[in-house]
């Protein structure tokens, strides 16, 4: 119970910190939007989204460092605590030197013929680049400090230096509407500035805190378990390039098929995903630690039941707002960003979409890490996400429209679902049936129905707020409802009410 607690109060945490950078960051692209223009803030999506394709290599590491220090944490081994941190800092360091020096030539050519840029503003996109790519390199040197205060499940401080961060960007846009230069330059430059800036702090922060963050000399540097890590994380490296050539590389077929204006639309749709996914990748950074580490104590049964929960909540924490978003999307759009791009509104609402179907087995993807079996489940599904890349040109090439890449999508990650339970039954012996029945069928059957009864009000009334407010109000309310009474079973229910209570009565106690 004391776990669960524990979960509990750090998903708390996350939610605090969610809600106040969504809104910050909501009104912060928006200032952004309407300052850059369209034009910019699609070359800034555009350069963004070739950084984070071509620095993979940092998402893979941090799930295989976070993955070993939970693990080790559960087996309660400090001597590999420290070496593990040790080792894994001289790792960083080496991967982003390569980072910096790849991205550095690769930049040669993706300005002279690859992407598709105005004329007039190459310069200024090969400034922001620069910046960028600085920034990547003190952000994968970070990364086993984020591994250690997520291992640690220290979700306060991840939240308040969160909630900083969110606010600076939001003083930068506001910096930048009032500024006379080079608006582009100038946010790209503040931008690089900041990351640096919380990747010190964060830094600063583990080496006070944490013993085996302490600063590493080469006794601690174990080669072995270097061997290890970086064997773990090579193919969590496949998954994550494979991933992000799937869904970062559609951003750069896209530029080269249409324009930018259609990046500035499919960046305003990740942004509004980035924000809405929020509610569901805080719970399970809550509950990752706790999955690995049942894994870490042999408690191999708990950590499959946590797994599954983790699915089912992730589902329908994002489907109380995406449902709603979903259905509203052109209003709220309107609303938010005045001026809105073209085919922003159906980006929106497939991406949305595409994101709930692969919540449905979130969990699993950390049972799997947690096992640390991971060479099969990457291979397969590394190669499944990649044709996305290939299906989504064939359809520009016949003429089908720019969203026909996320109908693509769907097809892609429909296999993937059905291939990431199989492997999750073959790796870590995980019920099929079981889940199919406990998390898919009673999670879909849930939603579908309070989508139904969500669309009422745009059958009786036209566009408005108070039509909005009223599909927001009806989904929350319908969603809650077939929830409690298909999704949950009694058994979850109950453990859900007791740590709700629990969690809100320890908050108001901190607060009195």
């Amino acid at each position: 119970m004391q776990h669960a607690k524990r979960v509990f109060t750090n998903t708390g945490f996350l939610y605090v910190k969610m809600l106040i950078t969504m809104i910050i960051s909501l009104f912060s692209v928006r200032l952004v939007l309407n300052s850059l223009g369209a034009v910019d803030y699609g070359i800034f999506n555009l350069v963004a989204g070739v950084i984070a394709m071509l620095s993979f290599l940092n998402s893979a590491m941090s799930i295989s460092t976070q993955r070993y220090l939970s693990y080790y944490m559960g087996a309660g081994d400090n001597q590999k605590l420290k070496s593990l941190f040790g080792s894994s800092v001289l790792l960083h360091l080496v991967i982003g030197l390569v980072i910096v020096l790849s991205l550095e030539l690769g930049g040669i050519f993706l300005f002279h013929g690859v992407l598709n840029i105005p004329i007039n503003r190459i310069a200024a996109a090969k400034i922001v680049f620069h910046f960028m790519v600085i920034s990547t390199f003190f952000t994968v040197n970070a990364v086993p400090f984020d591994a250690a205060i997520n291992a640690h499940e220290n979700m306060l401080f991840d939240a308040l230096s969160g909630i900083f961060e969110s606010l600076m960007k939001l003083g930068i846009a506001v910096w930048v509407v009032y500024t006379k230069v080079d608006n582009l330059i100038l946010y790209g430059l503040l931008i690089a500035m900041l990351t640096i800036l919380v990747r010190f702090i964060k830094s600063i922060y583990c080496f006070r805190k944490y013993e085996e963050c302490r600063v590493p000399s080469t006794k601690d540097i174990n080669i072995v378990l270097l061997k290890e890590l970086f064997a773990f994380a090579g193919w969590n490296l496949y998954g994550s390039f494979c991933y992000l050539i799937s869904s970062q590389g559609l951003a750069i077929l896209l530029n080269l098929s249409f324009s930018v204006l259609v990046n500035a639309a499919y960046g305003i749709a990740n942004q509004v995903n980035a924000q809405l996914s929020a509610f569901s990748s805080n719970m399970m950074r809550a509950l990752n630690p706790q999955i690995v580490k049942s894994e870490g104590s042999g408690d191999r049964e708990r950590m499959l039941r946590l797994a599954m929960l983790g699915c089912k909540l992730s589902f329908f924490l994002l489907a109380f707002f995406a449902i709603p978003f979903i259905i509203e999307m052109p209003l709220i759009l309107k609303i938010w960003l005045k001026t809105v791009p073209e085919n922003s509104v159906i980006f929106c609402r497939l991406i949305l979409s595409l994101s709930l179907v692969q919540q449905l087995t979130a969990g699993l993807m950390v049972a799997i890490n947690s096992v640390g079996k991971v060479k099969v489940y990457q291979i397969v599904m590394g190669s499944l996400l990649i044709l996305n890349l290939p299906l989504a040109y064939c359809l520009i090439k016949l003429g089908f429209p720019p969203y026909s890449v996320l109908i693509s999508a769907f097809f892609i990650e429909f296999i993937a679902l059905c291939s990431r339970i199989w492997l999750t039954h073959k790796i870590a012996g995980l019920n099929i049936t079981g889940f199919i029945f406990k998390i898919l069928f009673r999670s879909i059957i849930s939603s579908v129905l309070a989508t139904l009864f969500a669309c009422i009000p745009i059958l009786l009334l036209d566009d408005s707020i108070p039509r909005a407010a009223l599909v927001i109000l009806i989904s929350i309310i319908s969603l809650s409802f077939f929830g409690i009474l298909i999704a949950f079973t009694s058994v979850e229910k109950k453990r859900i009410s007791e740590l709700f209570f629990t969690f809100v009565l320890k908050f108001r106690n901190q607060i009195i």
